[in-house]
């Protein structure tokens, strides 16, 4: 199966929030550049969102569909374009950046168990549980604004109550790229 690209270049992807009881969600170390971000991953030809979301579940951080609650997903494509350094010219269909949905899930139990061995290569290799926005601080800068985009939509999901606190470093760490 190939990954899809629609006519104007963008990758059909889907992002993956996963969330704990105490509202804090997973943060997964890429095993190249060492960057931390959120499971994510392309659609492949012939699948649905909720399919895909399901198969790079497992095969990025090793859970299945038993392990979590579906708790919803961001209403619309969230769009990004690659900085012109990081477009693969030499591959086609040509892919300008990624069209994302993402989904928020919350763990049925506490103690989850991680495995990044589902792939002969592995998108992490280290893991750890993060407050809800700092992830916008920790992720490549060209990704900030769609992690802005998502997590404050997802937000009235993981807390009816209402948010956490937006951190003293938002305005810069929001604002830079």
């Amino acid at each position: 199966m190939s990954d899809v690209i629609d006519t104007e270049g963008f990758r059909a992807n889907v992002g993956i929030v996963l969330m704990r009881g105490d509202g804090s969600v997973f943060l997964g170390r890429r095993a190249r550049g060492g960057g931390w971000q959120f499971p994510q991953g392309g659609m492949q030809t012939g699948e649905a969102p909720e399919q895909s979301l399901f198969r790079e579940l497992h095969e990025e951080i090793g859970l299945t569909s038993g392990d979590v609650e579906l708790v919803g997903a961001t209403q619309d494509w969230i769009r990004y374009r690659l900085p012109a350094r990081y477009v693969r010219r030499d591959q086609l269909p040509l892919c300008i950046g990624q069209k994302q949905r993402w989904f928020l899930l919350r763990l049925r139990q506490g103690a989850a168990k991680f495995a990044f061995t589902a792939t002969s290569e592995p998108e992490f290799d280290q893991w750890r549980w993060s407050g809800w926005w700092e992830p916008v601080r920790e992720v490549i800068f060209f990704k900030r604004p769609v992690y802005v985009q998502m997590l404050r939509e997802l937000a009235a999901l993981a807390f009816p109550q209402g948010p956490p606190p937006l951190p003293a470093w938002w305005d810069e760490a929001t604002t830079r790229g």
